[in-house]
C-alpha cells in the first residue's frame, strides 16, 4: 500500500459515517483530513432531487462567495474598442476579438473563465465547440455575456463561481482552500447552498437536497446535514 493511500485511509477513519455534520463541523474536519503537503481546494458535492433530462429542472446559476475561492482566476474577455479597454483596466488577463478567437482555434486555453460583450457572441459562436465542453462558453444566464465587462471581470476575480447540474443530478462547487479557517469556509458554503435552494425548480418534487458532501481534493468526503444552511454559527 502506498504512503498516499495510507494517509488517505487514516484521514477517512476520522469521518464518522453514522452521522451528518453541520457545515462548520464539516469545514473543520475537511481541514483536518486534508493533505498537509499542499493547500488543497475545498469542494461541495450536492445530489439534487431533479431530473436533468427535463429542461424545466435544469439547475444552473452563479454565486458570489463572500470570502472568494482562494484561487487565482485567469479571465479572457471577447471585446473590442472601448469595452476592450475597460476589460484590460479591470484586470482581465487576455482581451481580444478575432485575434483571440484565432488564438484559441490554434490551441490557446490559458484561462479559467470567459466573458463576452453581446456584439461579439456571433464571432465567439465559431469556437463554441472548444469552449462549451470546458465550461468556458460565455452565457447571459451566468452574467458572462454583458456590456458591463469591468463588473463581470471584478466579480469573477473576486470569487464568483458558476455551477450547473450534471447528467447524474449532481452539482460540484468550490468553496475555498484548506488554508481558510472553518468559519470562512462555512460562510462560503452557506452562500452557495442558499443560491442552490433559491433556484429549486417548481416542478421538482420530494426532497430537493438529497445528499451533501464536503471534501478537499486530497481528503475523504464528509456528509453534511442538508437541513442546515446559514444557521450554523453557534453549532
Amino acid at each position: 500500500m502506498s504512503k498516499k493511500s495510507k494517509a488517505y485511509r487514516a484521514a477517512a477513519e476520522k469521518v464518522d459515517r453514522t452521522r451528518v455534520y453541520s457545515p462548520l463541523e464539516a469545514a473543520k474536519l475537511a481541514k483536518e483530513t486534508s493533505s498537509k503537503n499542499q493547500d488543497a481546494t475545498v469542494e461541495v458535492a450536492i445530489r439534487l432531487g431533479v431530473d436533468p433530462r427535463k429542461a424545466d429542472q435544469m439547475v444552473r446559476g452563479t454565486v458570489n462567495l463572500p470570502h472568494g475561492t482562494g484561487k487565482t482566476v485567469r479571465v479572457a474577455v471577447f471585446a473590442a474598442g472601448e469595452k476592450a479597454a475597460e476589460a484590460e483596466s479591470a484586470g482581465a488577463d487576455v482581451v481580444g476579438s478575432d485575434d483571440l478567437i484565432e488564438k484559441i482555434q490554434g490551441g490557446f486555453l490559458d484561462f479559467d473563465a470567459a466573458i463576452a460583450t453581446p456584439d461579439q457572441m456571433a464571432k465567439v459562436g465559431r469556437i463554441a465547440r472548444i469552449l462549451g465542453p470546458r465550461g468556458l462558453m460565455p452565457n447571459p444566464k451566468t452574467g458572462t455575456v454583458t456590456t458591463d465587462v469591468a463588473k463581470a471581470v471584478a466579480d469573477i476575480k473576486g470569487g464568483k463561481i458558476n455551477f450547473r447540474v450534471d447528467k447524474q443530478a449532481n452539482l460540484h462547487l468550490v468553496i475555498g482552500k484548506a488554508s481558510f479557517d472553518e468559519k470562512r469556509l462555512a460562510e462560503n458554503y452557506g452562500a452557495a447552498i442558499d443560491e442552490v435552494l433559491r433556484l429549486k425548480p417548481s416542478t421538482s418534487k420530494g426532497r430537493y437536497l438529497k445528499k451533501v458532501t464536503m471534501s478537499t481534493t486530497t481528503g475523504p468526503g464528509i456528509p453534511v446535514d442538508p437541513t442546515i444552511t446559514r444557521n450554523f454559527a453557534e453549532v
